[in-house]
């Protein structure tokens, strides 16, 4: 009966409330995952090294195929990858994700120019393209892999965001939504502490697969930047 206890095991961190913890997380591997030379919508690569002067963040806001998407349109964007964070597995791949046993969330990594993008747009955009008070779903889409997070590189983008999302967290209120479930952290700080990329044929996932699926759920409410 030991594939009946896995079944339930991995059924229940399906919809998990919590992220799952070091000990009982997957392993992972340390070989990572090959993606394309350059990014289908901006034309840059995916890796490092970036630009001088260009910042990079994690933000989670859901499903990473329609999330990419949305950040990849905005002026000042350089390049766009999906990818695992906030987790312990090292080098997941999506069917491990989806169990909630790596403690990931789906995520994209922004490598942005902030002389043409400042954070706080790029960060307000992120808050209203999905609902950070839904917890460990966005919609349809249920588990911690779905759980809303922005994991900032420098300490600047960080305090912006929990800036932001304190102001944000008003709004919601009076709109009559719950209170912001967004996980703030450094990147390298947040358990296992990296991004790692996810499979190539997530990456720009809807320009491969146009009209493919894309669940954002929206508050519908503005974030007030400045």
């Amino acid at each position: 009966m030991g594939w009946l206890e896995d079944a339930i095991r991995l059924r229940t961190m399906r919809t998990a409330t919590e992220v799952v913890g070091e000990d009982a997380a997957l392993p992972g591997r340390s070989a990572e995952m090959p993606v394309a030379p350059a990014n289908l919508a901006t034309g840059n690569p995916m890796r490092p090294p970036f630009p001088p002067g260009h910042e990079a963040i994690v933000l989670g806001m859901g499903c990473f195929w329609g999330a990419e998407k949305i950040l990849w349109q905005l002026d000042g964007v350089w390049t766009t990858a999906a990818g695992y964070a906030g987790g312990w597995t090292a080098n997941p791949t999506y069917e491990e994700t989806c169990t909630g046993a790596t403690g990931h969330t789906e995520v994209v990594l922004v490598v942005f120019d902030p002389e043409v993008l400042p954070v706080e747009t790029l960060l307000a955009t992120f808050f209203e393209w999905h609902d950070p008070t839904q917890g460990m779903r966005q919609g349809n889409d249920m588990g911690t892999q779905y759980r809303s997070a922005v994991l900032a590189t420098t300490p600047e983008q960080l305090e912006t965001a929990r800036r932001l999302g304190a102001a944000y967290q008003d709004e919601l209120a009076a709109a009559g939504f719950g209170p912001l479930t967004t996980e703030f952290g450094m990147l390298a700080e947040v358990r296992s502490g990296r991004f790692f990329y996810a499979e190539d044929y997530h990456q720009q996932y809807l320009l491969k697969n146009p009209g493919g699926y894309d669940c954002h759920v929206r508050s519908g409410i503005a974030c007030p930047v400045g």
